[in-house]
């Protein structure tokens, strides 16, 4: 039996050259634009993607970031080192919001995800219905070496996944903790170390919380126990610096709450989608 999700490929120009993006989506409704994490690509959406309680009402897109996935790098990206950057990763989501004509989208990240879903926020706030930032915060000090993720004498997807492993919670189921894994291992060469550029140097967003004004562009923000990454502690200290955002701490998940333990995941994630029905249905009414 095929799965109700839909995927295909549409031409977006960005940073001045026209890129082949991947998009999946499934639904109707209002607007989820859901964000991958560093080194990976939409797959981490299966869940969400086929779970009807939440397409009944809400219109599911996902998007392999260029250079992930199925959307390949742009022509020329063999005389380049990739770095995603604040301005680039922002471009890219504003693009392929714009190509699909997506109506004040709900933006809901994940890690990289979940830290630029803040800047959006600060910046496009008018634009959107909201923010969900999954193990989301504004810093995270670096605890890693990346030079390991792309050297010629290891093999850079196994240790990509390595560097993540730890970060999922012990009670994940294990075959969708190793699908996550799988997702990485599968990564381009440089790619996730080009992520972590915008996750631990250019895109430290402390100063920009203050931007932020939740009455205009509500944010929520959930974080599993289990992440050492994005800990419970740096989501609630960004949050006290965003007046009026909602922050939720996930028992028994880690750093990629929609892969790794989908269904848990959905009991959390369900009550703020409740919350934006009811806001959006407060906005229609007459």
């Amino acid at each position: 039996m095929m799965e109700p999700i839909r995927g295909g490929y549409m031409a977006v120009p960005l940073g001045g050259k026209l890129h082949r993006i991947y998009v999946e989506e499934t639904g109707s409704g209002i607007p989820l634009l859901c964000l991958h994490t560093a080194g990976s690509d939409t797959r981490q959406w299966r869940g969400l993607l086929n779970d009807a309680r939440v397409t009944q009402h809400f219109r599911c897109v996902t998007f392999d970031l260029p250079w992930h996935g199925k959307s390949s790098p742009p022509d020329g990206w063999w005389k380049e080192e990739y770095k995603l950057t604040t301005a680039s990763y922002v471009e890219a989501i504003l693009g392929v919001s714009d190509a699909l004509g997506l109506d004040r989208p709900v933006v809901m990240g994940c890690s990289i995800g979940g830290r630029v879903v803040l800047e959006l926020a600060a910046s496009h706030g008018a634009r959107l219905g909201g923010v969900i930032g999954l193990q989301s915060s504004s810093h995270v000090d670096p605890y890693y070496d990346t030079e390991w993720a792309h050297r010629p004498d290891v093999h850079g997807g196994e240790v990509c996944a390595g560097i993540v492993s730890g970060l999922m919670a012990p009670q994940s189921p294990e075959n969708e903790r190793w699908e996550t894994l799988w997702h990485y291992m599968q990564g381009g060469p440089g790619v996730f170390r080009g992520d972590l550029h915008f996750y631990k140097a250019e895109g430290d967003l402390r100063a920009r919380l203050e931007a932020i004004d939740t009455a205009r562009c509500p944010v929520w923000l959930l974080t599993g126990e289990y992440d050492y990454s994005c800990s419970p502690e740096a989501t609630r200290e960004t949050a006290r610096h965003i007046p009026g955002s909602d922050v939720t701490i996930m028992s028994r998940l880690g750093h990629f709450p929609m892969s790794e333990n989908y269904e848990h995941f959905a009991t959390f994630l369900r009550p703020v989608l409740d919350q934006i029905r009811g806001r959006a249905a407060d906005r229609a009414a007459p």
